[in-house]
């Protein structure tokens, strides 16, 4: 795949949302290469920081819908990051379950458009007290329409 190939696996920006990150020096490894363990660490944070922004998660962000678990997480790269500065992470939901979801990402320029890595990133919500998963909210579902989400809605 080039770097600003769209597939079923990492789609244009029409779909889902760029969430502004930065790659600061220690991110990088004695290459001067964004580290590989970093690329999810930084998928992470534009989660975090976009359910934040509507509001999901509450003070401590594990309120909730915040409180969920990564179940799996897969990552394909394709170009090195090179250096610090601002990039972007592409996010857009591909399914979500019951209690469960399954979102695309794309590490890639600030603009969306140079693609260095893509992937996906499965969470399940869980009850706080017995640990047992438990269904989303309205608010969570509503939200992630708004990126992508077809409108079908799967029993998982």
């Amino acid at each position: 795949m080039s770097s600003t190939t769209q597939t079923a696996d990492a789609p244009g920006t029409d779909v889902g949302v760029l969430m502004p990150v930065v790659v600061h020096f220690d991110d990088l490894d004695p290459m001067g290469l964004l580290h590989n363990g970093h690329y999810q660490v930084l998928v992470e944070r534009a989660w975090g920081w976009f359910w934040r922004d509507r509001g999901v998660g509450g003070k401590s962000d594990l309120e909730g819908d915040g409180f969920n678990v990564a179940k799996a997480l897969d990552t394909t790269y394709h170009l090195p990051v090179s250096g610090i500065g601002e990039y972007a992470v592409h996010l857009w939901m591909k399914r979500l379950g019951n209690s469960s979801a399954t979102a695309g990402y794309r590490m890639c320029s600030a603009d969306g458009k140079t693609t260095y890595a893509h992937g996906s990133r499965t969470v399940v919500r869980l009850d706080r007290t017995t640990l047992t998963p438990t269904p989303w909210s309205e608010r969570v579902l509503e939200i992630a329409r708004t990126i992508g989400l077809p409108q079908t809605n799967d029993k998982a």
